[in-house]
Order: C-alpha cells, then structure tokens, then sequence
C-alpha cells in the first residue's frame, strides 16, 4: 500500500495512522524510488478488507511567480529551452526523460501543434501544454484498471487523471524532458473540481536548478497547495495505492472513498 507522503520542504507530515481490518502483519519500507510503502499480510481468513488512512499534513507550496507580478522567481537562464542537463542529472534523470511508447502519428500530430509560435521559457510550454490537455479534453471518470496511451486519449479526446498525467508525461518526455507520475491526493473545497473524492494523479517535471515541479493537467493547477504527493514512479502501473491477492474464489467489490479537510 502506498498512502503515507514522505516529509519534504513542501509537505509536513504530522499524524498518520493506518487502521487494517483483518489485523495482521505489516512491514514499512521504501521502494526503488523512496517511496513510503506498507506491506500487509492478513492473519487469518475474512470476508472484508477495510483499509483506513488517516493523516495530518502542513503543506508549504513553492509559487511559481512573484506575488501581484508575472516574473518567475527562478534564475533566467534556467528557464530557457531546449531543456540541456548536466551529465550526472542526466544519469540520474534517464529512466524518466525515454519514452514509455514507441512514435505514434497521432500523438505526434498533436504534441507538433504545442510547440508552434512559442518563444517563451521552458516554463512556459510546460504551462502551456498543462492548460492544453485540461482545456481540449473532456474529463470522465472511469472504474477499470489500466491507463490509456496518449493516442488513446488523444483519438477519444477525453480520460480521467491518470490518462491526462499520463499524456503530459509522454509528451515531456519526447520534449527530452525528465517527468514523472504522481499519486495523491486533492484537497477541493469546491465541488467542480475534477478528479474530487478520490485518489487522484498528476505528474512532476524536472527543469534544471529548478528541480521537481508539479503539474495537475486534469485541473490545470502548477505548484498548487490544493496536491498532496504521496508517491511518484516511472509509471503509472507502479503507483498503484494499493495491490495485492485474493486467496481463494470470491467476488470482489472494491470501494474507495477519499476526503480532505482543513483542520
């Protein structure tokens, strides 16, 4: 299971407790990507897995921009693209700037169109194509497993979170920039927000002297204190909240309800 966020300069986390039903064994660990990760194992047999996880947090947001001005409050020579790391970020960064997918004309097609007539920052087309994705796609929520490729998502113009991150990614990535997916949660005070009572997705670029940067295309948020990172991977199949196996024939209904509030 992953649901506990790790301490960071943007996040504090300041109670967490994890309630299982059946009880059972667990085993705190972190993952290839320092992850926080609980492994649970049932100490007999039931009819009915119940897992409650509830924390505090403090959430320190960076802003992209100066308050009351368009300046970004990043050096600019940092900002200006192609986006070019140094060799020992590019070691690090590899995994995360090669494309999951092979070249598809039809995302090809679309990501071409992003590009025309921008002259501004890195910064800026990252921005651009956040904006992009929330703004030419209709959001649908969906209950299956698995994620679409970005020319599924592109061809059917519509997807939940994880398809909207997932397409962003892709499309950094063939921009030869490093970025990855993020699972969490979203705090939505209003009702009209996407991606609201549930776990929810969106992904991470790195820009250099910059580091991580958050992007949630599904609400065309950037650096927003309304995301709560609990783990960020290569791939969406690997930031699964929770996966397992049933012992046994069953029918299995899951239920997932999420809720944030200040305190």
């Amino acid at each position: 299971m992953m649901m506990r966020p790790s301490d960071s300069h943007a996040i504090r986390l300041i109670d967490a407790n994890l309630t299982l039903t059946p009880p059972g064994e667990t085993r705190w660990a972190l993952d290839a990507y320092s992850n926080s990760v609980c492994h649970f194992s049932p100490s007999g047999k039931s009819d009915l897995l119940q897992v409650v996880s509830t924390l505090l947090i403090e959430r320190y947001p960076k802003p992209l921009r100066e308050q009351d001005t368009a300046a970004p409050m990043f050096p600019a020579n940092a900002l200006a693209p192609p986006v070019t790391y140094s060799m020992d970020e590019a070691i690090v960064l590899s995994p995360f700037i090669r494309p999951y997918y092979l070249e598809d004309p039809a995302h090809n097609a679309w990501l071409a169109g992003k590009r025309q007539n921008q002259a501004g920052s890195a910064l800026d087309l990252l921005l651009g194509l956040n904006t992009a994705i929330h703004d030419e796609f209709e959001y649908a929520a969906r209950e299956e497993y698995g994620t679409q490729s970005p020319a599924q998502t592109i061809l059917r113009r519509a997807g939940t979170c994880r398809d909207f991150a997932w397409l962003m990614i892709e499309s950094m990535r063939r921009w030869g920039i490093a970025s990855r997916f993020v699972t969490g949660y979203l705090y939505s005070p209003n009702a009209q927000v996407r991606g609201a009572g549930a776990t929810h997705a969106w992904c991470e670029a790195f820009l250099p002297d910059l580091g991580w940067i958050e992007f949630d295309p599904t609400n065309a948020l950037a650096e927003s204190s309304d995301l709560i990172r609990v783990a960020a991977t290569r791939t969406p199949a690997e930031a699964s909240p929770m996966k397992g196996a049933v012992l046994g024939e069953a029918a299995v209904q899951l239920d997932v309800h999420v809720s944030v509030e200040p305190a």
